[in-house]
Order: C-alpha cells, then structure tokens, then sequence
C-alpha cells in the first residue's frame, strides 16, 4: 500500500482528500501544519508521495517544497487554489513534480498520483553498474544502451557478479547460487560460460576490463 503525506491546512478539503485517497487503497498521514508534516516526513522517511498545499500556516508552501527537495527526492505534487502561471513555474523550479489548481476533481490527483508511482517505480528497476544497467523485471542486461544477447545462464552469472561487485566468487559459489537446476554444473562448464560472457561484453581475459580470474579460485567483476 502506497503512503501519501498529505498538508493542507483547509480541514474540509483535507477531509475530502484522505477519504478518496483512502477508497483507493493509500494510507494517508494529513497535517495542517507544515513544521510538523516536515518533521515527521524526514524522521520516518517511509512515505511515496507529498501533496503539498501552498497557502499554509507557519511557512508558505513553495518554501516546504524547497526544504524537502533539499533532503529528499519523494515526488511532489502541488495542490492549491494559486493556479496562476508564476506559480507554476516556481513550484517546478522548485522542485514539484506536478501541480493541480483548485478546484479539481479528487480524481485527477489520484490519477496524477498513480502515473508518478508509475513513472518512479519504473526508474528505480533499472540498476547501473558502471557501463551496465539491470533490469530483472525484463530479465535484461545493457551495455552502454546496448542489450546484451544473454542465455538465461549468463545472465544469471553475470548478474551475480555485477552484484558482487569486487568481491571473489568461486565456481563453487556460482553454482550453488545458480540453484538446483545446474548443481551438477562443472567448473570447466563454469568458465564455458564466463568465456562467453567476456566474449558478449568485449573484455579480454589476459588483459581484463571487467571480469578478472583469480587463479585456482573463480572470477570477480572489477568494472565498475
């Protein structure tokens, strides 16, 4: 379940709002006060989303805005009745991700909500290791943009090094993490598959770029 932090201090709006965000499955933490929202979002820091009113009690809302963007990247989306271009314009500059004027339908924001969920969760599948990115949710591994042409094999075995960035891994621990459907796997098969990986990867064994051959042991990524 998603978790909105949610400041406005117009009670019968605020109302409004944690009653629809909460038919829609999010937890919701309201505060009218914007010192106490903040202290308590950067104390948990266990929130998705803020949506963030302007005309605020204690400070105004662009400077809330401003202080979170300095500690924190959680998206924002501005909810207020200051729908004027200027405002816009310095609540992007400031760090929003989105800005709704008031009046507005509730379901807008939960719509807006869901497509910065969206849009963030899928930035975050996506790793980089130095000239690699990982995606697991496709089972993918690129190289400077680049897909590599993997077996399911060598991407697992590539992805263990990759996350075992520096570390030795023997051929043992290779297999053993490669599961029951290779623990028959041999070392010859072992290094059958990493000489492929280099091959894929354009890295020369003798003289290595990214995956080194710690003689007697097994292998360790070194490429980042």
């Amino acid at each position: 379940m998603n978790k909105v932090l949610l400041i406005e201090d117009d009670l019968d709006m605020q109302e409004l709002l944690v009653d629809y965000l909460k038919n829609y499955e999010f937890e919701v933490d309201a505060y009218d006060k914007p010192l106490d929202a903040m202290k308590k979002l950067f104390a948990k820091n266990d929130y998705d989303i803020v949506v963030l009113d302007l005309m605020l009690p204690q400070i105004d809302g662009f400077d809330v805005c401003k202080k979170v963007r300095e500690k924190s990247s959680i998206p924002i989306i501005i909810s207020s009745a200051r729908g004027n271009l200027g405002d816009k314009v310095l609540a992007y500059e400031y760090g929003a991700d989105d800005y709704l004027a008031k009046p507005y339908e509730p379901k807008e924001l939960i719509m807006k909500i869901n497509a910065i969920l969206k849009r963030v969760t899928a930035t975050t599948q996506i790793k980089k290791i130095g000239e690699f990115e990982i995606d697991e949710s496709k089972m993918q591994i690129s190289q400077m943009g680049h897909i590599l042409n993997f077996t399911k094999i060598e991407y697992e075995i590539f992805l263990l090094l990759l996350h075992s960035s520096k570390k030795i891994l023997s051929r043992e621990s290779i297999a053993k993490y490669l599961g029951s459907d290779y623990q028959n796997i041999k070392d010859r098969a072992i290094d059958m598959h990493i000489s492929n990986i280099r091959t894929k990867i354009f890295d020369d064994s003798k003289s290595p770029k990214y995956i080194k051959s710690i003689w007697g042991i097994g292998y360790k990524f070194i490429g980042d």
